[in-house]
């Protein structure tokens, strides 16, 4: 079935917010802000249209518009180790938006987003930015090494996220074994405590005779 009008429109603007979103924006860019507030509005009319697109392809333009809004809200977080961890777990479309594309576009503006957020990191972890020398010759070595230091930092990043996994994890084994210990240590106060009303009865019953002390109870 062809495209609607409306579906027409909403590719293209999709398509122009992940070119926008693949560019470095400044903080005075308002556009990809509002112009994901009018995906999410076309969204809504192309799930309540008659010629509606498919479910599948539905789910692909939904996961692509909850893609870019992920992006901004990670934008706006206060640290780049916040933002990073953020565009770690965003989830990019699967197919491309428009014909020409060999890689879906949001996949690539993930990909750029996470060596960008690395490339800060490892600049604030390593001090990079002071070692820079502002000579012209230094500045055209740094220049052409961007690409593989984006690698090296999309590397770094994911032993950084992975040691943060494996914190989580050691954390949450600990928490469990606390708890069991918990248990088994209230289970054995239990038992302590039931051993000694039975000596406790016992006793009672040796010092005032078995048929005082159960008239007494």
């Amino acid at each position: 079935m062809a495209a609607s009008r409306l579906e027409i429109n909403f590719i293209r603007l999709l398509s122009r917010c992940e070119s926008i979103a693949s560019e470095k924006r400044g903080e005075t860019e308002w556009r990809l802000e509002k112009y994901v507030g009018a995906l999410e509005e076309m969204l809504v009319a192309l799930r309540k249209s008659p010629s509606k697109p498919t479910p599948e392809v539905l789910t692909d333009y939904t996961r692509k518009v909850d893609f870019l809004k992920g992006l901004l809200e990670a934008e706006k977080l206060s640290s780049t180790a916040e933002k990073a961890l953020a565009n770690q777990f965003l989830a990019p479309g699967r197919t491309p938006t428009i014909s020409n594309e060999r890689m879906p576009a949001s996949k690539t503006v993930h990909m750029q987003t996470k060596a960008r957020c690395a490339g800060e990191m490892r600049s604030e972890l390593m001090g990079k930015g002071s070692s820079v020398t502002d000579s012209p010759e230094s500045d055209l070595r740094h220049r052409r090494a961007v690409p593989l230091d984006e690698r090296q930092s999309a590397t770094e990043l994911d032993a950084i996220l992975q040691h943060h996994n494996n914190l989580q994890e050691k954390l949450a084994e600990d928490m469990l074994n606390l708890a069991r210990n918990l248990k088994n240590n209230t289970l054995a106060q239990q038992n302590i405590i039931k051993q000694d009303n039975q000596i406790l009865h016992i006793i009672l019953r040796s010092l005032l005779g078995g048929s005082v002390y159960e008239d007494s109870l």
